[in-house]
């Protein structure tokens, strides 16, 4: 079965700089709002907020809005490899699913922590903002790596090392959340595994994106094989 690929290259590309916008947006994010010190007291915190407020609430803007464009590119890629029908294809949209609440849920804790009007809101913000973190390795991560690599596996959307890399991160994602049990807040050494998928996600999305961009249109048609 074939699809027209004028579609095809349209959605590589597009969902290609989805990809690079949001992984860029989530960087962003961090660097500009580092975050207050691990032991900070409650009148640390809301001071903090209040010298950081800007910072904030643009950090927290942009990682609201960077990992809803990293799943576009997900979804584009589950799409391209025809899987949007296959088991495969549905875990992905779940995974990506549990993803944007996990990731929102973060975010909306990070807002709430700069409302000074009941004084211990900020430090019971930040403190249910780390029990949150917990779910990305637990469940959310895992469970858009896992069956996006299948999707990958199968597929001649990206080169299959992607897809081998993507399923080395969902099972290294389930083992730090299972190791994460033994701590209220995630060390340093459990949340630089998050930088490391950043590489990841904006490697695969320059890749498809330079792919949809080589896509040849003789008479404006193009086909791509559909799994």
């Amino acid at each position: 079965m074939l699809r027209a690929a004028g579609s095809a290259k349209t959605i590589a590309v597009r969902g290609g700089y989805a990809g690079i916008l949001g992984v860029t947006m989530i960087g962003v994010s961090f660097a500009i709002n580092s975050g207050p010190a691990p032991d900070a007291t409650s009148e640390q915190l809301i001071e903090f907020g209040r010298a950081h407020f800007s910072t904030i609430m643009w950090g927290a803007w942009l990682q609201a809005v960077g990992p809803g464009l990293i799943i576009v590119f997900a979804l584009s890629v589950v799409y391209l490899a025809g899987a949007m029908q296959s088991l495969m294809g549905w875990l992905t949209m779940f995974g990506a699913g549990v993803l944007m609440m996990v990731s929102l849920t973060e975010v909306v804790f990070y807002i709430a922590a700069l409302n000074s009007n009941y004084a211990p809101m900020a430090i019971v913000s930040n403190d249910v903002a780390h029990a949150v973190q917990h779910l990305y390795f637990i469940v959310a991560a895992p469970a858009l790596f896992l069956p996006l690599g299948a999707v990958l596996l199968g597929s001649p959307v990206l080169p299959r090392a992607f897809g081998f890399l993507a399923m080395a991160l969902g099972a290294a994602f389930f083992l730090l959340g299972i190791s994460s049990l033994t701590m209220l807040t995630l060390s340093a050494a459990v949340t630089s595994l998050a930088a490391v998928q950043a590489f990841w996600w904006l490697a695969a999305a320059i890749t498809l994106k330079r792919r949809g961009q080589k896509m040849v249109e003789p008479e404006g048609l193009q086909c791509l094989p559909v799994r």
